[in-house]
């Protein structure tokens, strides 16, 4: 009876060793694809305030925990902009409490990274960039108008995440130029801080 207890224990033994194996390697390769250079969209967003209008926005972060120094891509692609662009204004939630510094900020020419490349600013677009005193908007004045053409611009910010870890939504406006500047809303960006 014992001797028919080992065979079956034998005979099991090399698929759950080959089943462990396979476990143990699919935890170390998800830990080298999760070190990418940069943080990008999930393709996963909850929005809370729901609108049809809404638009979501392309982001790259290069760190999504809490406290640690980031850099942050806020996207304009070509299918984002309708109109050129000669004021942007971007609204940040009360609840993010990093502090955005103007001297830390660069409107720019930008090229999206990808897997193996970083997300990085190609040519600097001369602008004036306030902050306000209560951290709640940006604004963005382009020495020329943004014009609608296939470049994709960008506000790169260099912070510190905020405090508290969460999920943080900045929504653009942009003023058009013309005879009558219509300031509209262009799309949001949803970001997310976890807590480690």
């Amino acid at each position: 009876m014992l001797k028919t207890k080992r065979k079956v224990i034998f005979k099991d033994f090399p698929i759950k060793l080959l089943g462990n194996c396979l476990l143990i390697s699919s935890c170390i390769g998800t830990g080298f694809i999760i070190n990418k250079p940069g943080l990008a969209n999930t393709g996963i967003d909850f929005m809370w305030d729901p609108d049809p209008s809404w638009v979501k926005l392309k982001y790259a972060q290069s760190s999504n925990t809490k406290r640690e120094r980031a850099t942050y891509y806020l996207f304009l692609r070509p299918r984002d902009r309708k109109t050129g662009i000669l004021k942007l204004t971007i609204k940040v939630p009360n609840y993010f409490d990093a502090k955005i510094k103007p001297e830390k900020l660069n409107f720019c020419l930008a090229k999206i990274g990808g897997f193996s490349t970083r997300s990085k600013c190609v040519k600097d677009i001369p602008a004036i960039i306030e902050v306000s005193k209560d951290q709640a908007s940006i604004d963005i004045f382009p020495d020329n108008p943004i014009p609608v053409d296939k470049n994709t611009y960008a506000l790169k910010m260099k912070i510190f995440n905020p405090r508290r870890p969460g999920m943080f939504q900045f929504h653009a406006y942009a003023q058009s130029p013309g005879a009558l500047p219509i300031s509209g809303y262009v799309g949001s960006w949803n970001m997310d801080v976890s807590s480690d």
